[in-house]
């Protein structure tokens, strides 16, 4: 297996390759990225034996930024005519799994073959499951991804729960509350499933815990605060929604997000404001190193260049002021699936600020 699988959103392969090229170089492994441009996957080939495997091991999934899913593997060309028989014959070479997850590109070319892997699903489950490289109860195991580029090629890969998305393809099956005022509601909740470790959200998202929302209307992340028992203020000229406002549990405050200032510190900051990184960065680094807030989730609207850069130098800046404050924090970034052009990150005072 000389070879990592990585999804990605359409357009940012780019991204995603550049990463992990830096990541690579900084572990002293070789390895080149492969790309295609709207392809929705990159390749990232390291031609030594067992360095495709160790780049994984070296590397914690939670820390990329462009990548939503892994797999460790090799590509595999299939006849039409007996697809079973070849992709058994290389899970025979890889490690037992728990899980089969049949995936593709997130692209509509991708998408087309859903009636394929429909078809295949369960022939591919029996075999693997006589053949004993298929077993459901063992959860220990990694997961195997077999991902379709078309009827006749497909990469065949494994992935670890414990360093990979909990989902397949990285892509977390979520739905819009009815109640929810807009779809940027998903956001904030995948945000927090990708960010803070489901047995946390008790004490971590807690009812009666205090936040403020810059840029809030009309209340797509208002409302996912609310819902969680919340007291919030809202921050926005524009108008928010009238039920969440008949909540009670809501402020709303007509100003710039920008220029807002807290009377007291609050347990939560989101913002989701359409603005340069680099402004949003500073709003970030001004909320934690001044102490108005223990925990923050912002988006960072991405230019239509050096995307990568750009968020490596936000991400430099807000440490950089986390350093000069002396405060121990975690800081972490992720292009979600209900991201676009923008990134998401989070921000935790681990020690420092009472």
């Amino acid at each position: 297996m000389q070879e990592l699988l990585l999804h990605c959103r359409p357009g940012f392969e780019s991204e995603a390759a550049a990463e992990m090229q830096e990541l690579a170089n900084a572990c002293g492994l070789a390895g080149y990225p492969v790309t295609r441009e709207g392809a929705a996957i990159v390749r990232f080939v390291c031609p030594a034996e067992g360095d495709a495997g160790r780049l994984m091991r070296k590397l914690d999934f939670q820390s990329l930024i462009f990548t939503r899913q892994w797999a460790l593997g090799d590509w595999l060309d299939v006849d039409p005519e007996d697809r079973i028989t070849p992709v058994i014959q290389a899970c025979a070479k890889g490690p037992l799994a728990s899980l089969l997850w049949l995936e593709t590109a997130d692209t509509n070319d991708g998408k087309a073959l859903a009636a394929l892997l429909k078809k295949l699903r369960k022939p591919l489950e029996s075999a693997l499951g006589k053949t004993r490289f298929l077993r459901p109860n063992k959860t220990e195991l990694p997961r195997l991804h077999l991902v379709f580029e078309s009827g006749e090629r497909l990469f065949v890969g494994w992935s670890w729960a414990n360093n990979a998305a909990p989902w397949p393809m990285g892509i977390p099956r979520l739905r819009v509350p009815r109640e929810a005022p807009s779809r940027s509601t998903l956001k904030l909740e995948e945000a927090w499933h990708h960010f803070i470790p489901r047995e946390q959200w008790d004490s971590r998202l807690a009812p009666g815990m205090t936040a403020v929302d810059l840029g809030a209307a009309p209340g797509g992340w208002t409302w996912q605060l609310v819902n969680r028992h919340m007291k919030v203020i809202a921050v926005d000229n524009g108008p928010m929604n009238r039920k969440l406002m008949e909540s009670g549990q809501v402020e709303h405050v007509q100003a710039d997000g920008y220029l807002f200032r807290p009377k007291r510190p609050v347990h939560w900051m989101v913002c989701d404001i359409v603005d340069k990184p680099a402004r949003s960065s500073a709003l970030l680094a001004t909320w934690l190193s001044r102490g108005w807030c223990r925990e923050a989730i912002i988006n960072f609207k991405l230019p239509m260049k050096r995307r990568y850069q750009e968020v490596m130098q936000c991400m430099a800046h807000v440490q950089d002021a986390l350093d000069e404050a002396g405060l121990e924090a975690t800081l972490a970034c992720k292009q979600l699936y209900t991201d676009r052009e923008e990134v998401t990150c989070h921000a935790r005072i681990v020690r420092g600020h009472r």
